[in-house]
C-alpha cells in the first residue's frame, strides 16, 4: 500500500464532474488498484475514490487514475503542488473479515427462508460479489425486482452506510436494499428509511423453530 500526503487539487470527470480545491490530502493507493482521497475531517469516508481495476499514470506533479465505466471512462486527476510524504508498505496477504457466529447463522437461516423478510423473496445467491465486498444475500421479489440483503447482529448507522455503498456498486437498475438484524438501532432505522432501505428485525431462535414468535395483542 502506498500512502502519499500532498498539497493537491483533485478533479474527477466521468459520469459527472467534481472538484476538490487545493489542500493537504492523504492519497491511498492499494495493491488491488483502488485509490482513495482523504482529508483530516469527515470521518472514515474518502472525499473521492476510484475502485479497481484502474490504470495509474504519473507525470510531472500530476497523477491520473483511469477506470473504464461501460462505454465511457472515469478519470481522477491529482495535481500535486507540494509533496509532503510518499511511503509504501507491504501489507502481506489480505485476511477477509469473518462474520461472528450470530451473523453467520442468521445468514444461513435467511438464505433458506428469505420470504420472512417480506415481499415473497426468493434467494438468487449468497455472497453476491461487488468490487468492495460481497452482499450477504441477493434475492428477487414476487414482481421480479432485485433486493440486496445485508445481515447484522445489531443494525447500526455503519451497517446502513455499508449497504448504501453496496447498492451504489451493484449494476442492476432499481435494486433495493434490506437491512436484517436481531436489533436495529433507532438512528439506523431513521437513516435507512430516508434512503429507501427496508429494515427487518429477525429472531434467530424463532427462525430455527426453537421458540414461538411473540404474539401482538391489539385492543379493540
Amino acid at each position: 500500500m502506498r500512502l502519499v500526503v500532498a498539497r493537491c487539487e483533485v478533479v474527477y470527470t466521468g459520469r459527472l464532474t467534481a472538484l476538490l480545491p487545493e489542500a493537504v490530502r492523504l492519497l491511498v493507493f492499494k495493491a488491488d488498484g483502488s485509490v482513495l482521497v482523504h482529508d483530516d475531517a469527515g470521518g472514515y469516508k474518502p472525499l473521492n475514490w476510484m475502485t479497481s481495476p484502474t490504470i495509474v499514470e504519473e507525470g510531472d506533479d500530476r497523477i491520473v487514475v483511469r477506470k473504464r465505466a461501460g462505454k465511457s471512462e472515469d478519470q481522477l486527476e491529482i495535481r500535486v503542488t507540494e509533496l509532503l510524504s510518499d511511503v509504501t508498505h507491504d501489507m502481506g496477504e489480505s485476511a477477509a473479515l469473518q462474520k461472528d457466529g450470530v451473523e453467520r447463522h442468521l445468514q444461513e437461516e435467511l438464505a433458506t427462508r428469505p420470504d420472512v423478510l417480506g415481499g415473497n423473496l426468493r434467494l438468487v445467491r449468497r455472497e453476491w460479489p461487488t468490487d468492495i465486498g460481497p452482499v450477504d444475500l441477493m434475492c428477487r421479489g414476487e414482481a421480479g425486482d432485485w433486493v440486496a440483503v445485508e445481515i447484522k447482529r445489531v443494525g447500526t448507522i455503519d451497517a446502513v452506510e455499508q449497504l448504501t455503498r453496496y447498492l451504489e456498486r451493484i449494476e442492476i437498475e432499481g435494486c433495493r436494499g434490506v437491512l436484517a438484524a436481531q436489533v436495529i438501532k433507532p438512528q439506523a432505522r431513521t437513516l435507512a428509511e430516508s434512503r429507501g432501505i427496508h429494515c427487518v428485525e429477525v429472531d434467530l431462535a424463532v427462525l430455527r423453530g426453537e421458540r414461538e414468535p411473540e404474539l401482538t395483542l391489539f385492543s379493540p
